[in-house]
Order: C-alpha cells, then sequence, then structure tokens
C-alpha cells in the first residue's frame, strides 16, 4: 500500500545511510540507533520543559509526563507525518505569574486559576487550527509570511540565550565549565563519525558531564555532584495533578498566548520543510489542531501549556535525522521517566554549568533554524519592508523588551511576536497604498 493511502507512513529503514546521510520523516534507523536519538531528543527538550515549569510554580514530573503524553497525541492526531516534540512553552510565563501572584520559588498556590487559562488557550489555538482546516493556510501564511516566522523562530532562541549565559555566570569554574562543553559538543559534532556524531548533544553532554565530575568530585575545582538524592528517590511514583479553575479573567488574558503559538507553529513547520525539502502546508491545520488539544489536555490535569519545540528542530538540523518515529520514541521515554523521581533526580544531578553549555548550543541552533527559514524562501533583505520587520523583531525578542499591557506585561517573545505580525501588515498595507 502506498504511503498516501494510509494514515501512517510506512517507516523504511535505511541502514545504507546510517552513518552520514540524511534520513526523512518517512525513514528510520535501525532500531538501537533509533533509540539512541530518541533519549537525544529527550535530553535535549529536558531543560527548558523543566525549567517553565518550575519558573511558574508547576511540577516539573508532571510536565515531562505531559510533555510525552501532548506529543504522542500530536503524533497520531498528525498521522505520523511531521517530525515535531512537545514541550513546556516559555510564553505562558509572565502571564501566568501575573494572574496567579506567584512568587518565585516553591509550588504555586494558585495554579488552578493559571490552569484555566492555559485550556482556554489550548482551545483558541485549537479552534484557528479548524478555520485552516476548513479555509485553508492562505491567509495564515499572508498574516504571517517567512520574514515574520523566520523572525519569530529566531527570537525564540535569542530571548532564551540569557537565560542560558546567566546560569552559568555564577563563578569563574561554572563560565569555564559551560565553555568546555560546548567545546565537546563542536568536537563530537565535527569530528565524530557515524552514529556519534548523530548523538553529538547526547555524547557531548555525557562527555562534559564526565569531566566535570573529574573536576570537581576528583579535584575539587568546583561543587561537587551530589548523588544523595538520587539513592533516596523511588523508582516510581505517580504525577501530582491539579484541576484547573476557570476565571474569565484570567482565560481573557492567557487565552491570546495562542496568537504566539501559532507563529511559533508555523515557523517550525516551515523550518522543518527547508530541511527535509518537504513542503509542511498541508498540515498546518491538523498541526495547529493538535498543539491546541495537547496544551487543554496538559493544562486540564496540571501541566504546562506545550508548543513545538525548536531545540528539537535544533537537534534535527545538526543530525539530519528526520524520522517521525524518534518523536514517537521520545514521547514514550518521557512518559515513563514522568513516573520515575529517581530519574528527576538522575537529571537534576547534570551541574548547571554542563546543562547551560548544551543550551548555548541549542539555542543557538534555534536561531539558525529561523535564519535557515529566511535563505530557503528566499526572503529579499532589500525590500525595505522585510529588512524593518526582521531587524525590529530581533531586537525586541533579543532584548526581550516587554510591555505592559492592562494589568499584565507581555514578555520580549510576545512582544516580538505580535510586534511583527502587526509591523508586517502596516508596512505591506501602506506599499500597497503607496
Amino acid at each position: 500500500m502506498a504511503m498516501s493511502d494510509t494514515w501512517f507512513p510506512v517507516w523504511r529503514e535505511r541502514p545504507g545511510v546510517a552513518q552520514e546521510g540524511v534520513i526523512a520523516p518517512d525513514e528510520r534507523l535501525p532500531w538501537p540507533p533509533m533509540l539512541a536519538m530518541g533519549v537525544q531528543h529527550v535530553v535535549a527538550m529536558f531543560g527548558s520543559t523543566v525549567l517553565a515549569p518550575l519558573l511558574m510554580g508547576f511540577d516539573p514530573n508532571l510536565a515531562i509526563f505531559m510533555s510525552g503524553v501532548g506529543t504522542l497525541l500530536f503524533f497520531v492526531l498528525l498521522g505520523g507525518r511531521v517530525p515535531s516534540y512537545l514541550g513546556s512553552s516559555f510564553a505562558f510565563i509572565g502571564l501566568v505569574i501575573a494572574v496567579t501572584g506567584y512568587g518565585g520559588s516553591g509550588p504555586n498556590a494558585n495554579i488552578g486559576v493559571a490552569l484555566g487559562g492555559i485550556v482556554a488557550c489550548g482551545a483558541a489555538y485549537a479552534l484557528a487550527g479548524l478555520a485552516v482546516m476548513a479555509t485553508g493556510s492562505g491567509w495564515i501564511e499572508r498574516l504571517m509570511p517567512p520574514v515574520v516566522t523566520g523572525a519569530v523562530v529566531a527570537v525564540i532562541g535569542l530571548n532564551l540565550a540569557p537565560v542560558a549565559v546567566k546560569s552559568v555566570t555564577a563563578n569563574p569554574f561554572d563560565a569555564w565549565m559551560a565553555l568546555a562543553t560546548v567545546l565537546c559538543v563542536g568536537l563530537v559534532a565535527v569530528f565524530a563519525r557515524g552514529m556519534l556524531r548523530r548523538l553529538l548533544i547526547l555524547a557531548g553532554l555525557l562527555l562534559a558531564y564526565l569531566l566535570y565530575a573529574v573536576l570537581a568530585n576528583g579535584a575539587g575545582l568546583g561543587k561537587p555532584i551530589d548523588f544523595s538524592a538520587v539513592a533516596a528517590a523511588a523508582w516510581l511514583g505517580v504525577p501530582h495533578f491539579t484541576a484547573p479553575v476557570f476565571r474569565a479573567d484570567a482565560m481573557a488574558l492567557i487565552a491570546p498566548v495562542a496568537v504566539i503559538l501559532i507563529a511559533e507553529n508555523l515557523g517550525h513547520l516551515k523550518a522543518v520543510g527547508a530541511m527535509t525539502g518537504r513542503s509542511m502546508d498541508r498540515y498546518v491545520g491538523r498541526a495547529f489542531v493538535g498543539d491546541g488539544l495537547a496544551t487543554m489536555l496538559s493544562g486540564s490535569v496540571g501541566g504546562t501549556g506545550l508548543t513545538t519545540y525548536a531545540e528539537n528542530i535544533g537537534v534535527m538540523a545538526a543530525t539530519r535525522v528526520y524520522s517521525t518515529l524518534l518523536f514517537a520514541i521520545a514521547a514514550v521515554i518521557a512518559v515513563l521517566l514522568g513516573f520515575s523521581p529517581k530519574f528527576g533526580a538522575v537529571i537534576q544531578t547534570i551541574p548547571g554549568a554542563v546543562l547551560g553549555g548544551v543550551s548555548i548550543v541549542v539555542f543557538g541552533l534555534i536561531a539558525i533554524a529561523g535564519a535557515r527559514i529566511w535563505v530557503e524562501n528566499r526572503v529579499d533583505f532589500s525590500d525595505n519592508r522585510n529588512l524593518i520587520v526582521a531587524a525590529v523583531t530581533l531586537v525586541l525578542g533579543a532584548g526581550d523588551f516587554s510591555l505592559a499591557v492592562g494589568g499584565f506585561t507581555l514578555g520580549g517573545i510576545g512582544t516580538a511576536t505580535f510586534g511583527a505580525i502587526i509591523l508586517n501588515a502596516l508596512l505591506a498595507r501602506g506599499r500597497a497604498e503607496g
């Protein structure tokens, strides 16, 4: 049966190109390296997927669990056609803090109010997807052309860059160790061969972890890695679920985040299409619905709002393995890990300097993925409209330009996203009238 005749593709194994070649979305490597690369995708999403709930006072183990559930839902609804992982979205952080009055440490006492807003946002997002499925994606692409989506994707990486840098500059040892981690990943990416090169993020992290342990636990140059929490943690445990509280004011404030998620998702689809050479335009509506429903499901039990993850797109760009099966594997691993407090304790042993160094690489790859959208779509920067839209968007996002709107503050990613859309529309209208 032809691939187009089935809901899911028939993934063909490509052992002949397993060492260096491109693996298409409907292809796969042999199972052992597929499992290893699935772990790598879990590592790539882990830092941000855990950091976002910590910043909002959510349960990070539940966030990991729901990221896996949401990714599997997305995978099924898209018929395994789009390689994408769904993780915690940073776009919600500012508004969640605003509506809950979160103090910045420990569990969020008003988490239910935020969850109601996240569910409302997911519903608005899914409705936008249904509209695209009914009317086509033309109006969305006119609203968010490649110059906008490329800028939004690039801004995500640039906006997150200070988070990575500040996390590793508290002391000289951490700063140097972060740079050593970057070097470890770079050495694997450039000088490794075969499957080891495919696993550049995971291999680089493990190499840096070992180096840190030698320098800190062995030579006493930094804060030693403490394994006592790992020994004390249980192997199995159920995540703590929380029900949403639907309060109209909170829902009205958080629901517009859907616009940011739409821009992110569209940009990611364009980036994946550019990398794979296969247009993802026909899946735009379904992708919005899948992401929206996953966000609703996550918010309904206490999880964070979800978005397609540029971190994992960065890994795909580096490895050139685009098999959608990787994301089903990563999702299953995340679900299983969500039930293991011991795994959470193991991850917590990764030194901040090492995780920060990996984040520097991954966030940089996100920014480059945005630039790649411009290149692949031949965005003309001799056109002053494109030049102004891209330039202003990058600075607003990279500088984390926040804007007070009513009773809440719109963070840098939100300001840059809305700014790019509005500025592009205004300048296009002005050119047409001129």
